[in-house]
């Protein structure tokens, strides 16, 4: 892999974060009512308003807020929450574990299902097992996360009592014991996704000549489908997934306060009703730092996988 690629990218990340939070600080200050409102309730009077629009700088010009903001940042200073009293980063230390093991394992999952499927429906391509297989999938892709995880929800554990309806868990097992319905629900859409792609892939690398020729030498099945297929076939499945990440967060925000998961998005979600600025701004940026993180291990991923990506 070429060094200079690995720099290029790395050196990308840094004004499209800065661009994120440029975007983030003013969508949050868009978002109707206010946290004055949140704080104070509904029978705050004027003054007492002012006083805490002052505290927290709401009053200044929208430039100086976002300087004094980036003063902070840059001093690993996210603020403090309005509504909790706490630091922003201490409850991002407190929540993300929770996100980022849901996450990892909703991806594992979607993976597990995806990778057998694909290489199964190709081989036997357009058979009844492949028009099963993509029939099924098709059904999770078709309904929204929220939807598929009520569904989970209801029969597999309110109903037969299979799981825990909702929280985290204490332990490693324990944990993936309460989190394996959330992460189902967000590995079904994801693997849907994925199989598609790596099932085309697949047929497409089949169907070209290097793998006649590789038939022709005499390779076993096995290893060519390892060696010379599915290798290459997995290079824009690995770029989908990358891209996929943000949607898997995007998911396990709604999904966390479906299962009531004690992660970073239903803390999200609470402070966007309590309109808690602070921690709006902190949960975004690391989320979005996050998803930076997935979209340039994709790239190395893709270089590592093609040569020809890393020279470019």
């Amino acid at each position: 892999m070429n060094l200079n690629y690995v720099v290029i990218r790395l050196m990308q990340v840094v004004p499209t974060f800065f661009l994120i939070m440029i975007i983030v600080f003013i969508l949050v200050r868009l978002l109707p009512g206010d946290p004055t409102s949140a704080v104070l309730g509904i029978h705050a009077t004027d003054e007492a308003v002012t006083r805490i629009n002052t505290e927290l700088g709401l009053n200044r010009p929208l430039p100086v807020q976002f300087a004094i903001f980036l003063e902070h940042f840059f001093r690993g200073d996210l603020g403090s929450s309005i509504i909790l009293k706490v630091p922003v980063l201490d409850l991002v230390l407190q929540r993300l574990p929770v996100t980022l093991f849901l996450t990892a394992l909703a991806a594992i999952m979607a993976v597990i299902l995806a990778v057998p499927m694909a290489l199964i429906g190709a081989v036997r391509r357009d058979s009844a097992l492949d028009n099963l297989i993509r029939a099924g999938f098709q059904v999770g892709l078709s309904m929204p996360v929220f939807y598929i995880g009520i569904v989970l929800l209801t029969f597999l554990a309110a109903r037969f009592r299979w799981f825990p309806v909702g929280g985290f868990g204490h332990g490693f097992f324990d944990n993936i014991y309460h989190l394996f319905l959330p992460a189902m629900t967000l590995a079904l859409s994801l693997s849907a996704v994925l199989m598609r792609n790596l099932r085309n892939s697949i047929i497409e690398v089949l169907d070209a000549e290097y793998v006649d020729f590789a038939r022709a030498k005499g390779l076993r099945r096995r290893f060519l489908l390892g060696r010379h297929v599915l290798r290459n076939a997995l290079i824009p499945t690995v770029v989908l997934f990358g891209l996929n990440i943000g949607t898997l967060v995007s998911g396990a925000v709604i999904t966390e306060s479906v299962f009531a998961i004690p992660g970073i998005g239903r803390l999200l979600i609470d402070s966007i009703y309590g309109r808690d600025y602070p921690v709006i701004q902190g949960l975004t940026l690391v989320l979005a730092l996050l998803v930076s993180l997935v979209f340039l291990i994709t790239d190395l991923v893709q270089a590592a996988l093609d040569p020809r990506v890393g020279r470019q």
